[in-house]
């Protein structure tokens, strides 16, 4: 390796984004926004690098471990590169945005630094474009965000789609009806997370049957609100259920050609999600191109709002959709007139401007990846000759 190649090597789970990928990157950003815009989501922009404490309070205490951490010379308080923008906003929707009237749409575009990568998302540095609904309850605004997102998606592109629909609290809420205490949940909870049928039958008690249930239960969401209301569950888990069936039955109305799976049972990645919360995928694809649902937007001691919000990953979206047709470029050779030049970028061209005399203007074109020269006025097209050279 040679010194240039030593110093041009980046940390692992970064990179650059090139031409023309971070055009069209910088475009699949402004579609999904614009579709955010449109349903009345103001944009707001945050900083990328905030006071630790602030940060990392309220919903922000979830990202702890993936924020870098720096001392910031001037104030001599440590401050974190952003890894999640949600904690964010509820800072913004809180202190300066406090007075604003409820319920209050944000949407954000940005990128995220994590300290380290995932299995199956191994980047650091992570374009996002997200929306709020912060000082709204009840499953219409849950099911807002949902369909919301999944237009957006649509709309950029995307087929076959699926939300998957979980209910974090759905569990906790069995287990306190049932009695069960922190002894007999932890067991259960690792069973769950496994999707360890026999796990939880061998941990036995009251709620074994019932999660066994409810893990044979994942499925199409009909099926699965089916199944869920043949189980015998204590009060506090039925108002949860009737909760998630409401929002299902929202979602369905709204948006009858979305694919809807629910899995009752499942909990990582959504640990400060306070009621429904999903994750959005689209067939054939690995991962998920985004996920979110309702939690409280809080920060620093007081108190929070009811909010729901989804973010998207721009990456993994932008490697689905099929990269835009070429501009037309062409190249204006030296001592063009400048208003010659406007004309041509006003009917669309994209003008690359010659800096010197060039003895032919098509070579040149052809050798800063312009598709046509200005030849007598007019846009003539770059089309070399058998022997690899521009006609005359």
């Amino acid at each position: 390796m040679t010194d240039l190649e030593r110093l041009a090597l980046l940390p692992a789970g970064l990179r650059d984004v090139l031409p023309p990928d971070a055009a069209h990157e910088a475009a699949v950003v402004e579609r999904l926004i614009g579709h955010l815009a449109r349903r009345g989501y103001d944009r707001v922009k945050t900083p990328l690098i905030e006071f630790e404490d602030g940060l990392l309070s309220g919903a922000g205490a979830a990202v702890t471990h993936d924020t870098f951490r720096l001392m910031d010379p001037i104030s001599q308080r440590m401050m974190g590169l952003r890894a999640d923008i949600t904690p964010q906003i509820a800072r913004v929707a809180l202190t300066r945005l406090a007075g604003a009237a409820r319920p209050l749409r944000l949407s954000y575009a940005g990128e995220v630094l994590r300290v380290k990568g995932s299995q199956l998302r191994p980047e650091r540095a992570l374009p996002q474009v997200g929306a709020e609904l912060v000082g709204a309850e009840g499953p219409s605004a849950d099911a807002e965000i949902v369909v919301m997102a999944a237009e957006a998606l649509r709309d950029a592109g995307i087929a076959g789609l699926t939300i998957d629909v979980t209910l974090p609290t759905f569990v906790p809420a069995l287990c306190a009806g049932l009695g069960l205490g922190p002894e007999e949940r932890v067991p259960l909870r690792r069973a769950l997370d496994l999707k360890d049928s026999a796990a939880v039958a061998a941990a036995g008690g009251p709620a074994a049957a019932i999660l066994a249930g409810l893990i044979r239960a994942t499925g199409p969401a009909e099926r699965t609100l089916a199944a869920l209301g043949a189980l015998a569950l204590p009060s506090e888990a039925v108002v949860e259920r009737e909760r998630l069936a409401a929002v299902v039955a929202r979602i369905r109305a709204a948006a009858p050609w979305l694919g809807l799976t629910i899995d009752p049972v499942e909990n990582r990645g959504f640990e400060y999600h306070t009621g429904v919360a999903f994750a959005i995928f689209a067939a054939g694809v690995r991962g998920e191109l985004g996920s979110g649902g309702r939690y409280i937007a809080s920060f620093g001691a007081g108190g929070g709002e009811p909010a729901t919000g989804v973010t998207l990953y721009v990456d993994t979206i932008f490697a689905l959709l099929p990269a835009p047709a070429a501009p037309r470029r062409v190249y204006v050779p030296d001592g063009t007139g400048a208003d010659q030049a406007a004309a041509l970028r006003g009917a669309g061209w994209v003008t690359v401007a010659g800096l010197g005399p060039v003895a032919d203007s098509r070579a040149e074109a052809r050798r800063l990846g312009c598709s046509h020269t200005l030849i007598d006025g007019a846009p003539a097209p770059v089309a070399p000759n058998s022997r690899g050279r521009a006609h005359g």
